[in-house]
C-alpha cells in the first residue's frame, strides 16, 4: 500500500498499536502526526524511528473537548490539510460491580466515555470538517473484540467500544457523499509492552488459550489492518468492522 504524501494524525501513538500504526504509515510514505498525552521520551522514541520525513508530534490531552480543537488546528496549520485520522487512544479502567462504589463506578464511566467515545466522536467531527474542504478522506476507529463478547470486569470499556462502532458505522453512511470513509478495527488482547506489565503468569496464559493460534495478537498485524481500512482500495468497505482476534472469539 503506497501512502506518499498522505497526512495521518493517529492519538495514542507513541506506543504499542498506535506506534506500529505510525511506523507502518511511515514506511508506506506517509507524513505522521503522533498525538500523545504525556510520556514525552516514549514519543520522542517513536518518532526517532519512523521512516522518512516530515513526521511531527503534537501534545495534546483528548479527553479534553479543547485541546481536541487545538490539537487538529496544530495539525492542519503544519499540514495544510488531513488525509488520514486513526482515533487509537483509549483507556482501560477496571472496575467490577460487586466490588467498587458508586463513586467509583462512575468515575470509571466518566472517564473511559470521554477518552474513548466523546474524543473519537469529536476528532472525528474536526477532522471531518477538515476532509470536505480537501475532497474526503479516511477515518479509522480502533475498537475492540470486547464490544461484541462483553467486558465483565470493565463494562464501561465493552461499552465504549460498541459505541465507536456505531459511531464508525453511522458516519460511514452520512460521510460517504464526501469522499471520506469511515471503518474500525477490533483487535483482541494485543501484545504490547503495557499489556505486558499488567498481566500476571496466570492471565496471561488464560489469553494464550483464547486463540487457537496459542498466541495474542502483534501490533503490527492490527496496523496492517488500519493500512488497508485506509486505503483508496477499501473505499467499498467503509462502514466495515474488521476482527483482529485469531478467531479467540467469533461473531456471527
Amino acid at each position: 500500500m503506497n501512502f506518499n504524501n498522505k497526512t495521518v494524525l493517529i492519538t495514542g501513538g507513541s506506543r504499542g498499536i498506535g506506534k506500529a500504526t505510525a511506523l507502518a504509515f511511515a514506511k508506506a510514505g506517509a507524513k505522521v502526526g503522533i498525538n500523545y498525552k504525556t510520556n514525552m521520551t516514549k514519543a520522542e522514541e517513536t518518532l526517532q524511528s519512523l521512516d522518512g520525513s516530515g513526521h511531527q508530534l503534537f501534545q495534546y490531552d483528548i479527553a479534553n473537548k479543547d485541546q481536541q480543537q487545538e490539537l487538529i488546528k496544530d495539525f492542519l496549520k503544519t499540514y495544510g490539510h488531513i488525509d488520514i485520522l486513526v482515533n487509537n487512544a483509549g483507556i482501560s479502567i477496571p472496575h467490577d460491580i460487586d466490588e467498587v462504589g458508586f463513586e467509583e463506578w462512575t468515575i470509571a464511566w466518566e472517564q473511559t466515555m470521554n477518552t474513548n467515545v466523546f474524543a473519537a466522536a469529536n476528532l472525528s467531527f474536526l477532522a471531518a470538517k477538515a476532509m470536505m474542504q480537501s475532497g474526503g478522506g479516511h477515518i479509522v476507529n480502533i475498537s475492540s473484540r470486547g464490544a461484541f463478547r462483553g467486558e465483565p470486569t470493565k463494562p464501561a470499556y465493552g461499552a465504549s467500544k460498541a459505541a465507536l462502532n456505531a459511531l464508525s458505522q453511522s458516519l460511514a453512511k452520512r460521510l460517504a457523499p464526501h469522499g471520506i470513509y469511515v471503518g474500525a478495527i477490533a483487535p483482541g488482547f494485543t501484545e504490547t509492552d503495557m499489556g505486558a506489565k499488567t498481566l500476571t503468569a496466570t492471565e496471561r496464559e488464560n489469553l494464550l488459550r483464547e486463540s487457537p493460534f496459542k498466541r495474542m495478537a502483534q501490533p503490527a498485524e492490527v496496523a496492517h489492518a488500519v493500512l488497508f481500512l485506509a486505503s483508496d482500495a477499501a473505499s467499498y468497505s467503509s462502514g466495515a468492522i474488521i476482527d483482529v482476534n485469531g478467531a479467540s472469539y467469533l461473531r456471527s
